[in-house]
């Protein structure tokens, strides 16, 4: 039965350190949510360590460069492990290839920048998809058009036997009141059409390894004390109940029209009702972090 708490603070002390998401629990976007905030600058400051686990597929520092411009201040997480580091390591690896098709936006480009994580990465080198031996996909070019605009290529791409890695899995995000397509959409239709899509951020197994190291290297935790938060139902939730972690589940955040008209005040009923259409059963819910 998941327990629906108002505040952090009412569980927290059951848990030495947090896996938190980062767009709709920490910001939305364009700014950060000042109660959340609090929560993990208190968190910290009673000695538990926050680990921001986000489907971003930008590498950690970019990730931190940008939450900062956001008003998220370094006093608020430990560490940060991104989907696209997770996905950058293994495209370094070659799982891909050496020649990559890339779909991004160019602010993404810094996905192919060098990663300190391997001692002799792959070379691997941007090529038009006539060329390309995989894919690499950050996310669409244009974040609010249709994903179907890539199924001409896509058909090509799967005709060539490409494999295509999806450094993040979400499907959308709100930014601010706007909605936009994420990477995860693209992979899904590439999969639909008969191509093979390789994900590495919630819910997949990768990204909670990479976030387990981080962890590592600043503090020996068993898993039992580890609490993940967020609120993708099929990427937070469904990724943390199968690595055996605790969640909170934020009802605010991506599906907060199904628990009534006040997101502040989730309907508990429909909420119950939600989650078991869902199959899933988070420790915790709660409406917004704070």
């Amino acid at each position: 039965m998941t327990r629906l708490i108002r505040e952090l603070s009412e569980i927290s002390n059951e848990y030495d350190a947090l896996f938190v998401d980062l767009w709709g629990c920490m910001h939305n976007g364009v700014t950060a949510f000042p109660e959340a905030v609090a929560a993990m600058q208190k968190y910290r400051a009673g000695g538990g360590k926050v680990v921001l686990v986000t489907n971003s597929p930008r590498p950690w520092r970019s990730v931190a460069d940008q939450i900062a411009e956001f008003g998220v201040p370094d006093d608020a997480w430990d560490a940060i492990a991104t989907s696209g580091d997770s996905a950058r390591l293994a495209m370094y690896l070659g799982v891909v290839g050496q020649k990559v098709w890339h779909i991004g936006e160019m602010f993404e480009a810094d996905f192919f920048q060098p990663m300190e994580l391997l001692d002799a990465p792959l070379d691997v080198t941007v090529v038009p998809l006539e060329e390309a031996e995989g894919i690499v996909c950050s996310g669409p070019e244009d974040p609010l058009a249709d994903p179907e605009i890539y199924r001409p290529q896509f058909l090509y791409a799967k005709q060539k036997g490409l494999k295509l890695l999806c450094a993040n899995p979400d499907i959308v995000v709100d930014r601010g009141e706007v909605r936009e397509w994420c990477a995860g959409a693209l992979a899904a239709l590439y999969t639909e059409m008969g191509g093979e899509s390789l994900y590495f951020g919630k819910p997949h197994p990768p990204i909670y390894d990479l976030a387990r190291r981080r962890l590592a290297q600043i503090a020996q935790i068993d898993d039992n004390r580890i609490l993940c938060i967020g609120d993708g139902i099929g990427t937070d939730v469904m990724g943390a109940i199968g690595e055996g972690l605790d969640v909170l589940f934020i009802t605010g955040g991506l599906a907060a029209q199904e628990f009534g008209p006040d997101p502040v005040n989730p309907d508990p009923m429909r909420l119950k009702m939600w989650l078991s259409e869902q199959n899933l059963s988070p420790t915790a819910a709660i409406s917004f972090l704070r």
